[in-house]
């Protein structure tokens, strides 16, 4: 098979297409064609050798997906050749080889059909981003669930892959939804989404405007994928109990954090991992999310879609800063 192979850690640009042997399941698993995969910041991050895991090599990256299933180990019994599915988020693209591939294995316990009315395109680009949102905004109580309506949430990145998922859920959940963006028709998408504000991150008055906009209410949640010289002015516009959930670092460390500025406040900081889901827990979050998407009646968002051929060009989207999904076409057959 095809696949855009990593034999070093050198960044995107030293990614090399070539050919592997197709793969074989092993207990419990199937073999997918896959049909479209979806980009993350966490791919470019581990190319760089700029992630936690560092995979031997040579490997391929692509955590998301949608395929069709070609052959199934013995052991499978909840899904036969031809069966169309996506990839809910596991140990693919990390741990094992992933989706920039004609092929790939993948747990059968993680994967899902495509859910009505979606096309395998949304589907593709759609768990990890919205596990992970899901895990952002409901982690900060035991069991873990939405926050209380009309709380406010304000998300940064808004209009990146993590930030529309959130900006969706937060809709769902009747909350009071303040996105953050540079753009002027990205303003006007997220509006359509459920934003019921937007702000210019690079706002120097970015505080006083969005203060008067949610007043008398403070921020309750802020769900960050930026970090960078932002982070500082977030804690400050949390209410009392505030809390941040940090889901990525888009702009950077944040430089010369004062803790003093928790001090008082209760403001909570906490990191998220959609990994930790285990296969059964993902399965019934995902129920849910499919459950308020079609409740509020939303899809996911595409931005673009790229060829096989042109995964590079495909990841210099995604670092320009899309309107949603980067998507790649893998294979032209129909699902």
């Amino acid at each position: 098979m095809r696949a855009w192979l990593m034999d070093s850690y050198a960044g995107i640009d030293a990614l090399k297409m070539g050919e592997v042997a197709d793969p074989k399941p092993g207990p419990g698993e199937v073999v997918l064609g896959v049909r479209f995969a979806a980009l993350n910041p966490a791919d470019a991050f581990l190319a760089q050798a700029l992630y936690p895991a560092k995979p031997p090599l040579p490997h391929i990256l692509g955590r998301d997906g949608v395929g069709v299933v070609l052959e199934a180990h013995p052991s499978v019994t909840n899904l036969r050749a031809g069966d169309a599915v996506g990839i809910l988020r596991g140990d693919v693209g990390v741990e094992k080889w992933g989706t920039l591939a004609e092929q790939v294995v993948v747990s059968a316990d993680r994967l899902v059909p495509i859910p009505r009315g979606w096309s395998a395109e949304e589907m593709a680009g759609a768990p990890l981003v919205f596990l992970t949102a899901w895990q952002a905004l409901t982690q900060w109580t035991e069991p873990p669930a939405p926050p209380p309506v009309r709380s406010v949430l304000l998300v940064t990145g808004a209009s990146g892959g993590v930030g529309v998922a959130s900006v969706l859920l937060g809709r769902s959940m009747d909350l009071v939804v303040v996105a953050l963006s540079r753009s002027a028709d990205k303003a006007a998408t997220l509006k359509e989404l459920g934003a019921d504000f937007v702000f210019d991150p690079g706002d120097p008055h970015l505080r006083q405007r969005a203060n008067a906009a949610i007043a008398p209410s403070k921020v309750d949640l802020v769900i960050d994928s930026l970090g960078g010289a932002l982070f500082n002015q977030l804690v400050s516009m949390l209410g009392y109990g505030g809390r941040i959930s940090v889901v990525g670092r888009s702009a950077g460390v944040v430089p010369d954090f004062n803790t003093a500025t928790l001090l008082f406040r209760r403001i909570r900081i906490g990191g998220i991992a959609a990994s930790d889901y285990t296969p059964e827990a993902a399965q019934a979050v995902w129920t849910e999310i499919v459950g308020r998407l079609a409740a509020i009646k939303k899809r996911p968002v595409v931005d673009s879609i790229f060829s096989f051929d042109d995964v590079k060009a495909a990841f210099a989207r995604l670092h320009e800063g899309p309107m949603g999904k980067v998507i790649v076409r893998i294979q032209r057959s129909e699902i």
